[in-house]
């Protein structure tokens, strides 16, 4: 006789219509009084009840971003999948389409402001450097469809064999805590406005106790006074064209200037990096409101710079992990609009949890947590309908921060690797153009240029 095994679970989810209305375990990180709360201050409320509440609305949304290789009525599938046992409502693609429509952009985007910040917390390893909030700010490029709508607002690139080519794109630019890649702010539009038009956006959410990182794009004097304007310091690159006056000397090689009405120093720096297939030296210059050489040495603010990198992983995060470089779904405007907040909203509260469990392992690097392996048992959580009520014991860590500590990576080894193009036009281009692919391991060497002078 062989023997049998039958395992049951029970699932706690909302009553009635509203049970579809869950993000699996994140849903402790998106409650259900977070929701109501926004709808509320919307106005946003169903004004009779709907096989679709707004409530499951905005959770159908953020599904979708965690699941983006699906289309809506999938996304459903998932959602009310473990959930067999209750009377769901059949729901048709055309129910789901007037929901979104219904909802509209402002609940997502009141969603994401409530849940966007650092992560961290004063003991967060490498969050801090001389006791200032370590953030980014950058840009970068999201497809969405090529629809007449979106290609009349936004445009679209062209090149040297046509006039207009590829999708139109949407400019996204973000404010990224680098210890923890979690967003703290986010603006989007036409990339026509250019980068630094939207940057200043940002500086809503610069204050004292911050140090921004900037790319040379990003350092235009404009920009650089609205930084500075906020109380937050900043250390940016400048571009090799800029020729800063020498208004003075410090001990370290660094020297005193202006850069418009902003008093800064000048660390100008001749940077090496061997690898195996070579070497390769190149000569930096980045300016920083910071004037105290003592308390911040140009040698060390030179490492520092290195972290504005942190906010490439985010946006790999999103593009690739999340998007799989997918088009965006929507093919308005609006819909546009929503599916970017809720996109943003599902990374940061990915991001969260991974902040939450990597915080109960004191001295853990965040970077050392796959954002890949939270994602999948996010999803996991969410197909299963589990976790979606919190116990009477909170528990920073459950499903998902367990698996992430469960598959920790290694400590980070310095490696390098040569630029490409992300998208290129034939899979066999980079045979026939010789592009290198490979990753090396890397040593650098960092020279301070200028004239020491004695203390």
């Amino acid at each position: 006789m062989s023997g049998q095994c039958v395992i049951t679970r029970e699932i706690a989810v909302a009553e009635g219509v509203f049970a579809p209305g869950h993000l699996g375990e994140l849903t402790q990180i998106v409650p259900f009084e977070m929701v109501d709360a926004v709808l509320a201050e919307c106005g946003a409320v169903q004004q009779r009840l709907r096989k679709l509440p707004a409530r499951v609305v905005v959770y159908l949304m953020l599904a979708a971003a965690l699941f983006e290789e699906c289309g809506y009525p999938a996304v459903w599938s998932k959602l009310t999948g473990a959930l067999g046992c209750l009377p769901i409502p059949k729901i048709t693609a055309t129910a789901l389409w007037h929901a979104r429509c219904r909802l509209g952009v402002r609940p997502l985007r009141a969603l994401f402001d409530l849940l966007r910040g650092p992560a961290s917390a004063i003991r967060t390893a490498n969050a801090h450097w001389a006791g200032l909030l370590v953030v980014a700010i950058d840009g970068t490029c999201l497809d969405v469809p090529d629809a007449p709508t979106t290609r009349a607002r936004l445009g679209k690139g062209s090149n040297q064999y046509t006039a207009a080519s590829g999708y139109p794109q949407i400019l996204l630019v973000a404010l990224v805590a680098c210890g923890t890649r979690a967003v703290i702010d986010a603006v989007f539009g036409p990339g026509t406005r250019g980068e630094s038009t939207h940057a200043k956006r940002l500086a809503r959410s610069l204050h004292a106790g911050m140090i921004v990182l900037l790319d040379r794009g990003l350092s235009g004097n404009p920009l650089l006074e609205t930084a500075a304007d906020t109380g937050a310091a900043f250390l940016a690159r400048l571009s090799a064209a800029r020729k800063p006056p020498v208004l003075g000397r410090f001990p370290d090689g660094s020297f005193l200037s202006r850069l418009g009405r902003v008093e800064v120093r000048i660390i100008e720096c001749e940077i090496t990096i061997t690898t195996t297939a070579g070497r390769h030296t190149g000569v930096y210059r980045l300016a920083t409101t910071l004037l105290d050489h003592r308390r911040h040495p140009a040698f060390e603010l030179v490492k520092l710079y290195h972290e504005r990198w942190e906010i490439e992983s985010t946006y790999f995060a999103i593009k690739k992990t999340m998007l799989g470089r997918r088009v965006l779904r929507a093919r308005t405007l609006p819909g546009v609009a929503q599916e970017i907040y809720a996109l943003l909203t599902v990374y940061q509260v990915i991001r969260i949890a991974i902040a939450d469990a990597t915080e109960t392992i004191p001295g853990t690097d965040p970077d050392r947590a796959s954002f890949s392996v939270a994602l999948q048992a996010a999803r996991d959580q969410v197909v299963q309908a589990a976790g979606v009520l919190a116990g009477t014991v909170i528990d920073l860590v459950g499903a998902i921060g367990q698996a992430v500590l469960d598959q920790l990576m290694p400590a980070r080894r310095l490696r390098v690797s040569p630029r490409a193009v992300k998208r290129p036009l034939s899979r066999y281009a980079y045979k026939s153009l010789r592009v290198d692919r490979r990753t090396y391991k890397a040593t650098i060497s960092i020279d301070i240029l200028g004239e020491p002078i004695s203390p």
